[in-house]
């Protein structure tokens, strides 16, 4: 089965041989054209069926706040204008988070979303030069910040991160429950690459790291962006030549084997919860099992899910 990551469904160009034009952002904020996303923390304005985003045209008071040029969407340019995230519109009701609406917005407002919540978590997190402490200035239609006391200049980075689908000599897939997940919540391992690693190498690490079995066979499937923060999530499946597990206690609060009767069952009797067909987890999970799964709804996947 072909994968259908919604978060990798993108038509935004993003233009990115314009940014280094200082005079960018001033035409864009004074061309009434503009599309402007509105980013209140980590939500934003959508339509009422929640299958499109609201955008706006510029406003005066836009180019006081972190404005970053997306690239263009069907002709039209695109802004997103960063609001202080304790400003007072957070209980508006027409906002909602990528993870409620990620799923349902198409093509062309997709790419707009997750750019726009990846490039304000990097400026939350680089106010200040990780070289000399001092503040940092924003450049290249927000795609750069600046530090004026050593030079240097910084770019925004993603985290590759691996994810699996661990399946047994027995066509078992095993799954595992972190800390942060509710309560019956469980998913497919992940982990972080670290320096100097293959994509391969972290599998076979992060799965002997957190459950203590051995794989091999580590196959590509897909990948998506994850701007929670700010990860690349890439997708593989993989044979474990074991199968008896030695969890992890700070990452893993319990695992287990399913056969795809035993999956099936108990998600349908609510003692299971999978992750959120948002996540390359769950289509990591249905490529195995051979089609989608039909969960009742339920109690959130994660403990917070914003």
């Amino acid at each position: 089965m072909a994968f259908d990551l919604s978060l990798s469904h993108t038509t935004l160009d993003r233009g990115s041989e314009l940014r280094r034009d200082p005079g960018l952002l001033p035409r864009l904020l004074a061309d009434p054209a503009t599309g402007v996303l509105e980013l209140h923390g980590d939500r934003f304005p959508v339509s009422d069926d929640g299958k499109s985003l609201r955008l706006r045209p510029p406003a005066p008071g836009d180019a006081d706040e972190l404005v970053v040029y997306l690239g263009e969407v069907s002709g039209r340019s695109v802004i997103c204008v960063v609001l202080p995230r304790d400003d007072d519109s957070n209980d508006l009701a027409d906002l909602a988070t990528l993870r409620q609406v990620g799923a349902s917005l198409g093509p062309n407002h997709i790419g707009i979303a997750v750019t726009a919540i990846g490039i304000a978590n990097w400026h939350a997190a680089q106010g200040f030069c990780s070289f000399s402490g001092h503040a940092t200035e924003v450049g290249e239609a927000g795609w750069l910040r600046h530090c004026p006391g050593c030079g240097r200049n910084h770019y925004p980075r993603t985290d590759p991160a691996v994810i699996m689908s661990v399946v047994d000599a027995d066509d078992r897939i095993l799954l595992g429950r972190g800390h942060n997940f509710a309560g019956k919540g469980m998913s497919v391992l992940a982990g972080f690459v670290e320096p100097g690693e293959s994509l391969e190498a972290a599998v076979a690490r992060e799965v002997m790291e957190e459950v203590g079995v051995p794989v091999t066979d580590v196959q590509f499937l897909g990948d998506q962006p994850w701007p929670f923060p700010a990860s690349l999530m890439i997708g593989f499946t993989c044979r474990a030549t074991a199968t008896k597990l030695t969890l992890d206690p700070v990452e893993i609060a319990d695992a287990r084997w399913f056969t795809r009767t035993e999956l099936a069952d108990a998600v349908a009797d609510g003692e299971l919860r999978l992750s959120p067909r948002l996540s390359i987890a769950r289509h990591l999970i249905e490529h195995w099992y051979g089609g989608a799964i039909d969960q009742p709804a339920g109690d959130p996947f994660l403990r917070s899910a914003r």
